[in-house]
């Protein structure tokens, strides 16, 4: 049944589980985020490495396991469950698939499996300015010098940017959409992180001054590939987001246990009843959502474009209100710097805009299925 974890996957996600909680407690997490790189260089390893979670959904022919975007699923539920800080959606969901998709077979066979042994961290820098997720706002300049490319422009928002050893950059050229392939120390090339809100997932904006681009897949026709990436990264990411769902709604139900008021647990109280009930709606809505999207694109189903929208939709706004109400139902403490709350508040708020916000993906749906005009 689409939606249902096979026992393999199940396996997947507890095996994810105990590492992550052994390795990326919450005091590991508060350590993490305040370093300059943002992520655990020693995890990291045991995530790529020993566990090889980072060649999951790569090709078997470019050193990787050949699974698709329902074990990729697994993983960033358990990743979101754990708020962990580090590469995994910037070089293995987003750089990986971006790259398979272009259809570069030599470019790939240079890349994946460093990736998917870990050895690399890549990313891909797509929006600019404007932030828009729509190829009109792709101006970066790329020209044909003859023996390469250059670009010049900037992005912003590039996940891992300040860390990434390889970048995809999307530019224009007389042709149209393009991807090309940036190393980031390579001359021109400027990066500098951002300061954010959320401080678990590092972004950054980069500079390009005639940087030296090599050009991937046809001229012209990239982004049939950063849209499948997209839609790759939006149902990984809605999937992580129902993960944080989870973990708060538990961290919630706990504490209304615990906490007593007027000689009561507090969760004896109806309004409380009625708020964590309304979380685990919002929790099994998600849950459903996110898990059928991933196996409809494991599927190759055609409706995967508008399945990604509508997860974006559904798990955005249901973690970013159960962050909310987390906070609210733990009073004072849930306020505090000290209490985790916050953390996964910081996550919801900066995933539900990342790859497009609600009201965005509302629009591509209604277009995708007749009921709003194509603009």
């Amino acid at each position: 049944m689409r939606g249902v974890l096979t026992e393999e996957q199940d396996q997947l996600g507890g095996a994810v589980r105990a590492l992550l909680a052994e390795k990326s407690s919450e005091a590991a997490v508060r350590k993490t985020m305040d370093t300059a790189e943002g992520y655990d260089r020693e995890l990291w390893t045991l995530i790529a490495d020993q566990m090889g979670l980072s060649g999951l959904a790569i090709p078997e022919q470019f050193g990787g396991d050949g699974y698709g975007s329902e074990e990729i699923g697994v993983v960033m539920h358990e990743m979101g469950r754990a708020l962990y800080c580090g590469p995994y959606l910037g070089t293995v969901v987003m750089f990986a698939t971006a790259l398979v998709a272009t259809g570069d077979d030599d470019a790939c066979s240079q890349y994946l499996p460093a990736v998917a042994s870990g050895s690399i961290l890549g990313t891909v820098a797509l929006t600019e300015d404007r932030e828009s997720w729509e190829p009109e706002g792709i101006t970066l300049a790329a020209r044909d010098d003859g023996s390469a490319y250059s670009l010049t422009g900037s992005k912003t928002h590039v996940i891992d940017g300040h860390v990434a050893d390889v970048i995809l950059v999307v530019g224009r050229t007389d042709a149209g959409v393009s991807l090309f392939l940036v190393q980031s120390g390579d001359p021109g090339v400027t990066r500098t992180p951002l300061p954010m809100l959320d401080r678990t997932r590092r972004q950054a904006t980069l500079t390009f001054d005639d940087a030296r681009g090599r050009l991937v897949g046809s001229d012209g026709a990239g982004w049939a590939a950063v849209s499948r990436m997209l839609d790759v990264a939006t149902i990984a990411l809605a999937n992580e987001q129902v993960g944080g769902i989870e973990r708060v709604l538990d961290m919630t139900v706990q504490y209304a246990k615990e906490r007593s008021q007027f000689g009561r647990p507090i969760g004896s109280f109806q309004a409380v009843k009625h708020k964590c009930a309304d979380m685990l709606v919002a929790l099994e809505s998600a849950k459903t959502t996110a898990r059928l999207a991933a196996a409809a694109d494991a599927a190759g189903d055609p409706g995967v474009p508008a399945l990604a929208d509508l997860s974006k939709v559904v798990c955005s706004e249901a973690y970013s209100r159960s962050t909310s109400e987390t906070i609210q139902l733990h009073g004072g403490i849930g306020f505090t710097w000290e209490h985790p709350a916050h953390l996964y508040f910081k996550r919801a708020r900066s995933s539900e805009v990342l790859f497009g916000g609600p009201s965005h993906r509302r629009r591509r749906l209604g277009e995708r299925v007749g009921l709003l005009p194509v603009r």
